[in-house]
């Protein structure tokens, strides 16, 4: 068996950081867990939670007065709010298009004739076409009986 593969097969290509998909993009889900390797850190956690904890490591550095590593956290911090942007453009285009497609269908239900309606409630179109003529066939010995009368 080659030792060279056997020792790559635990290690994770790519250095670690966003998963990227065939776009290049990083996923859009929420719930998306990041490895982050921050300035002197390693942080895990989601898009949210990763902001919110460079925010506030950012804050903290600010407080001990080293200024060159909160700018470095801030960075990180604003990485990770433009990943949450990006997240929440993607769902709200995704709830458009959703809303977008449900009024078609429904467009399109409302366009269809009466007896498609009925028969799609009933699941059964050839009722309706044979009650039409039974219809027709009743009306026409109405009016033949009525005719032999006179």
């Amino acid at each position: 068996m080659n030792m060279k593969r056997m020792r790559s097969r635990h290690h994770r290509s790519g250095g670690g950081g966003a998963v990227r998909h065939n776009n290049g993009q990083t996923p859009l889900n929420r719930n998306h867990v990041f490895d982050s390797n921050g300035p002197d850190l390693r942080v895990r956690g989601t898009a949210q939670q990763l902001f919110e904890k460079y925010l506030q490591l950012g804050r903290d550095a600010t407080g001990t007065g080293d200024r060159i590593l909160a700018e470095a956290y801030f960075q990180h911090a604003e990485h990770y709010f433009r990943i949450l942007n990006a997240m929440n453009q993607a769902a709200q285009q995704n709830q458009i298009e959703r809303q977008e497609r449900q009024v078609q269908r429904q467009r399109n239900w409302t366009e269809q004739p009466e007896e498609r309606r009925a028969a799609a409630r009933d699941g059964e179109e050839g009722e309706v076409e044979e009650d039409g003529e039974e219809d027709d066939a009743e009306e026409e010995t109405a009016v033949a009986s009525e005719a032999s009368a006179d």
